[in-house]
């Protein structure tokens, strides 16, 4: 009575009343539809409170969300905690495609995310903590300078990035205005009170070189992509919101991928001696070009296995069902939230011989790539809403791990045994490791 079965919708586990299957999500969410999705097929429906969930969970499915139906699926299932005066000026939580989506978008291409732009920066300090490396590396680009070594005038590294990763934690957490739409103006949980202060607070941070760069402007060449922004006449808040989402998603995804990957080769120690022998015949200096990135397959398919083990976002974003149309022969709702988990797709025994385990050698002999086309490794998703930071992500991955294995030796505390290493996953704003990575390591002679 309290949930009547809509015309073909994907099968899924019968919803309890008032709050629908939100008991069998459960802390770690990818691995509980994965669990559905063996039960009830590779597409499956959920309620979690009043709004509709559509989870696929194989490569067809995913195909039929992220290219077949595209057009209809694109937008953005928003978080309540990021309904903020913000909202319209961002570009990964902008719910439609629209202009200002498409022109920030294809900047960012253009300019932030281009070769020339990324062969330009200094090869990575791997004495520097991962995420003030892939921070300032990012800031580099944006800013045209190393945002985390600035005076106390614009705030302590410490505190930005816990701002940074409580606005992501924030907007992520299970929130009684996104499980029933009509309560989304009250903030219960004051969320988007909160995010908003963050919010605000993280704009104050960069505030002054944005103002600097306008004045400079005026009398100078551009030089950074913030310089482009103002050329092309974006706003303070476009600019802000651009800057942020940027920050956010370039920093924590890259260091949770860096952490697994290391994890796996400190248990793997076959695949680490491969890697160093590859590094060591290869790259003819302690410094790795980008240049010289190309001639390292091994690296490229240790990256790749890690990607597939333990990608950073194992739903990618939700998408938002903009008209209703059909996956599979099944009904997908319009307004429905559609998550593809890609977790499960990458652990899949029908796809993939002992998904399970380590083993790069599998992409050496295969074409597959993660750029959107192999719908059974996407990594960075597929279609019009693929991360535009796909080129500028993977290109520091392979530096900071190629140098951090090729400069120093790694092994546990304490004489730890590496098949015994916790590899446990914790769920949140990107799937990190439970407990985190701790190594001892020394410099190679």
């Amino acid at each position: 009575k309290y949930f009547k079965p809509e015309k073909h919708l994907p099968p899924g586990p019968r919803p309890w009343p008032i709050i629908g299957n939100l008991h069998q999500v459960g802390k770690n969410p990818h691995v509980s539809t994965a669990l559905l999705a063996q039960e009830h097929g590779a597409l499956i429906s959920l309620r979690l409170g009043s709004q509709v969930l559509i989870v696929a969970s194989s490569p067809e499915a995913a195909m039929g969300i992220l290219k077949s139906q595209d057009r209809f699926l694109s937008s953005r299932f928003v978080p309540n905690a990021f309904h903020t005066y913000y909202l319209p000026y961002t570009l990964i939580w902008s719910q439609d495609c629209n202009e200002n989506w498409r022109s920030l978008r294809t900047l960012c291409r253009a300019e932030m995310f281009s070769g020339k732009a990324l062969e330009s920066q200094s090869i990575v300090n791997i004495e520097e903590v991962i995420f003030t490396t892939m921070f300032n590396t990012l800031s580099n680009i944006f800013f045209g300078k190393d945002f985390l070594d600035l005076k106390d005038e614009h705030g302590s590294a410490s505190g930005l990035k816990e701002k940074l990763f409580q606005t992501l934690v924030n907007g992520l957490a299970p929130n009684v205005s996104d499980f029933f739409p009509i309560l989304q103006r009250l903030d219960l949980q004051g969320l988007r009170k909160e995010n908003l202060k963050h919010i605000k607070d993280i704009f104050s941070s960069w505030e002054g070189i944005i103002n600097e760069r306008r004045l400079a402007l005026a009398t100078q060449k551009g030089e950074c992509f913030l310089d482009r922004l103002i050329e092309n006449g974006f706003s303070d808040d476009q600019i802000n919101m651009l800057a942020l989402e940027l920050f956010t998603a370039g920093t924590d995804t890259t260091t949770s991928t860096i952490e697994w990957a290391m994890a796996e080769l400190i248990k793997n120690k076959n695949v680490m001696f491969e890697l160093q022998q590859e590094l060591k015949h290869k790259i003819n200096s302690s410094n790795i070009a980008e240049s010289e990135i190309s001639k390292l397959p091994y690296l490229n398919a240790c990256i790749k296995e890690t990607l597939r083990l333990h990608p950073p976002a194992p739903f990618l974003l939700p998408h938002r069902a903009i008209q209703t149309c059909e996956i599979l022969n099944y009904t997908v709702p319009c307004g429905a939230q559609i998550l593809v988990n890609i977790w499960a797709i990458g652990r899949d025994p029908k796809l993939w011989e002992d998904p399970l385990s380590f083993k790069p050698d599998r992409f050496l002999s295969s074409n597959l790539d993660f750029r959107g086309h192999d719908f059974e490794f996407i990594p960075f998703g597929a279609g019009r809403r693929m991360c535009p930071g796909l080129p500028s992500g993977i290109t520091s991955v392979q530096s900071i791990l190629a140098s951090l294995i090729l400069k120093f030796d790694w092994v546990l505390p304490n004489d730890l045994d590496p098949m015994k290493l916790d590899m446990n996953e914790k769920y949140g704003v990107t799937l990190q490791k439970e407990k985190p990575l701790q190594l001892i390591f020394e410099r190679v002679i």
